[in-house]
């Protein structure tokens, strides 16, 4: 088989293994290749610049020994034909996603564990999986989010045959797979690219280390780099379609972006494969160019996330106030939330202390996912907790309808089904002890706006990441298999709304004084009171029958609802739903 690398300032490339050193031939054009034959290969390689230290190859397909250690080739084709042929996931239109970290998912920590678990998925309703990074990095857990070998699949979980198997297995289930990829930065322990070419820039810098060289001298071959890796995932390994991670620090000034450049290689790939693959954008930009067409402007990509809805309604709930929460204020901007996706508009920021967002114009609601949490809300806070650990059932069934009945594309973290009340830690197992330290030590500056009290859990501490299990024996408590059931009936009225999408907003009215919320949406009525007393909620014009409520023991006919309770109503099926109907704006 050929191996090639891209080595452009190199004089000289060795091939290196436990028993040869070949020679590799420059093409001229900055790539050095040999041809040797895969049982040569069993006991892995690597390449020597110069004369130097043998290093990892930057497009190794698998690591098993780590970072450090030897780089070994895989049958690619094996993984192919493990692909399910006629596979069709959902549109985002019609998706559930439900954010997935292998590591804490189960208590193996495996894809095959994960596995067993996909028929609580399918009862559950979710049609897309969401894994989080799987690039490997340093040690035997962590989030993914500091991976060095973006082509290399971490070991800790799996071989690549069985991570192929695992999306074999989901989309046996009809669930579709996507995976969470950073390309804005690499994590420092294992990062051997610089040596290879040039792909960091000093001209900018992101918040995790070294951008990434898009637009400089060099970049065409490392934007290939980025791009050929987003290929490999849908094509050899069959996922779905591929979160971005914080596109925001992906700097790239040219005339041609980088994202509009993968996005028209992944429809290109998706033509070939007949195949309809989508790309979802992490940002804090409030941008619309985001999903525009590259016609209108913009990078052409699927969806992205709407933060501000979180915000909004964590805000609300919680009443925590500080860091980037003090930007929301009450139930106005989670009515502008659901009207319009963006509350930040281009209006001042009091955290960011200048002006944010524009406005959503020409954005569908199947183009902005949203959360009421996810694994930066959650572990992002001092302990990890959940909402579930922080509200009372009345609130998470509130939270859930508002989240799961929205017109936009809804994402939920694993075990918030059931109001899981295990944390979910920021940890790490980085084997450089002054790179733990470090870490731990930048993590709480970082997070110091927040002014949590007391000390934060150390991530390389092993029991940070044994506590952050889901905990699957709650599912037989009487309050979790409650809450389990509601978020079931949410997701199957979402489902069975008529007409649900042939508008992209949705009717909202609410009072902030009486605390009250009505929320309208392709033939579906929600009824919130949020307050802690039993009041009436006005409701909607037309014929409406009782679909879901909140306390169990609720008569159907009351006109007022309890304290913290929720009514969903849907209109009966021969009931003509209106189209284009008006939309309170909130201010």
């Amino acid at each position: 088989m050929i191996l090639a690398v891209w080595a452009p300032a190199a004089r000289s490339v060795e091939l290196v293994t436990p028993g040869m050193r070949v020679a590799m031939c420059a093409d001229g054009n900055g790539y050095w290749r040999t041809d040797l034959d895969v049982p040569s290969l069993r006991d892995g390689y690597k390449y020597s610049i110069d004369g130097g230290h043998p290093l990892p190859d930057p497009r190794s397909r698998w690591q098993p020994d780590g970072v450090h250690g030897n780089s070994h080739v895989i049958d690619v084709n094996a993984l192919r034909r493990l692909r399910r042929p006629g596979f069709r996931t959902k549109a985002l239109r019609d998706a559930v996603i439900y954010e997935l970290h292998i590591g804490t998912f189960t208590p193996e920590a495996t894809y095959a564990a994960a596995q067993a678990h996909l028929p609580h998925l399918v009862s559950l309703g979710i049609t897309h999986l969401e894994l989080m990074p799987l690039a490997t990095f340093p040690g035997r857990h962590g989030w993914g989010y500091d991976g060095v070998d973006l082509y290399a699949p971490l070991p800790a979980y799996g071989t690549p045959e069985e991570l192929a198997r695992f999306i074999d297995a989901c989309h046996g289930q009809g669930i579709g797979v996507l995976l969470d990829v950073v390309y804005n930065h690499l994590g420092p322990d294992g990062n051997y690219l610089s040596c290879y070419g040039p792909y960091f820039t000093d001209r900018v810098r992101t918040a995790w280390g070294d951008a990434i060289n898009y637009d400089g001298a060099g970049s065409d071959e490392v934007r290939r780099f980025v791009i050929d890796n987003a290929l490999m995932w849908l094509r050899d390994y069959g996922f779905d379609g591929l979160r971005l991670d914080a596109v925001h620090a992906m700097f790239s000034f040219e005339a041609t972006h980088i994202l509009e450049e993968m996005a028209a290689a992944v429809r290109e790939l998706g033509e070939k494969m007949d195949r309809s693959f989508v790309l979802i954008a992490e940002s804090d930009l409030n941008d619309p160019r985001l999903v525009h067409s590259s016609g209108r402007g913009g990078y052409g990509l699927q969806a992205h996330w709407a933060d501000d809805f979180h915000h909004a309604v964590h805000r609300y709930f919680t009443g925590e106030a500080t860091g980037y929460y003090a930007d929301f204020h009450g139930l106005q901007d989670i009515a502008k939330a659901l009207c319009a996706g963006y509350v930040y508009q281009g209006q001042y920021s009091m955290y960011r202390q200048r002006r944010h967002g524009r406005a959503p114009r020409g954005v569908a609601a199947d183009q902005l996912v949203v959360c009421a949490q996810n694994h930066d809300q959650i572990g992002n806070r001092a302990r990890g907790e959940r909402l579930s650990m922080m509200l009372t059932a009345e609130q998470l069934k509130a939270i859930a309808a508002l989240t799961l009945l929205s017109p936009f594309v809804p994402m939920m973290f694993q075990g918030e089904e059931w109001g899981a009340r295990t944390p979910f830690l920021y940890f790490t197992d980085h084997q450089d002890p002054e790179l733990g330290r470090l870490v731990a030590e930048g993590r709480a500056k970082e997070f110091s706006s927040f002014r949590w009290a007391g000390e934060l859990p150390n991530p390389q501490a092993a029991d940070t990441f044994e506590r952050s299990k889901l905990d699957w024996s709650e599912l037989s408590m009487p309050e979790h298999a409650d809450l389990l059931d509601w978020h079931r009936r949410l997701i199957d009225l979402r489902f069975n709304m008529p007409d649900r999408y042939r508008s992209s907003k949705a009717k909202v009215k609410f009072d902030a004084a009486a605390a009250w919320l009505q929320f309208q949406h392709a033939g579906v009525l929600a009824l919130f009171n949020f307050a802690a007393e039993p009041q009436s909620v006005p409701l909607a014009a037309g014929a409406w029958k009782l679909a879901l409520c909140s306390h169990p023991k609720e008569g159907e006919t009351a006109e007022r609802i309890p304290a913290h309770g929720t009514r969903i109503y849907k209109k009966p099926v021969a009931a003509r739903v209106v189209e284009g109907a008006g939309i309170q704006e909130p201010g």
